[in-house]
């Protein structure tokens, strides 16, 4: 079997998936738990065909995964992140080696920085007389996190594929 044809499909089907959630996200404010349960699922099979080793690799992957789940479902509980957008960012941490999910992350609180300035400023050009609530106050935005989390894991996917003698 030819393992690069497997390992394109697994990156594409990835793509895929990474592009609908955060198109989704963007429509919705939601993203659907069957596609975070799908990038995954996938995850264990682009270890496998990428020759990821059991120990220490793959288990790092998972703990770390697991970490990251932990840490963002705190921004969920205060309100400050929607739960498909936890999910996403932990399946996503199955995928990078840590050194890439760091960039990862950095990348995707710029592109989420930008979101919700872009969010702010459509607000505002929508409704100009309607800044205020009812107390005074100006209203919170949705911002669809998931746009910038699939930017994020786009972008640092891009640096193996167009730069192979980067390691990661």
């Amino acid at each position: 079997m030819d393992w690069t044809i497997v390992r394109i499909g697994l990156l594409a089907a990835f793509v895929l998936l990474l592009l609908s959630a955060g198109i989704e996200d963007a429509r919705t404010r939601e993203i659907a738990d069957r596609k975070n349960i799908a990038i995954a699922l996938i995850a264990p099979l682009w270890w496998w065909a990428g020759g990821v080793p059991v120990w220490p690799d793959m288990v790092l992957r998972i703990v770390v995964a697991i970490g990251v789940f932990l840490l963002f479902a705190q921004a969920f509980r205060i309100g400050m992140m929607g739960g498909g957008d936890v999910k996403m960012i932990a399946a996503i941490a199955l995928w990078l080696p840590l050194p890439s999910l760091f960039r990862m992350i950095l990348l995707m609180s710029i592109a989420g920085g930008v979101v919700t300035i872009a969010m702010m400023i459509g607000q505002r050009l929508r409704r100009p007389q309607a800044r205020t609530g009812e107390e005074g106050e100006t209203p919170g935005i949705e911002v669809p996190y998931g746009v910038a989390i699939a930017v994020a894991a786009l972008l640092v996917l891009r640096e193996p594929i167009f730069n192979p003698f980067q390691h990661t």
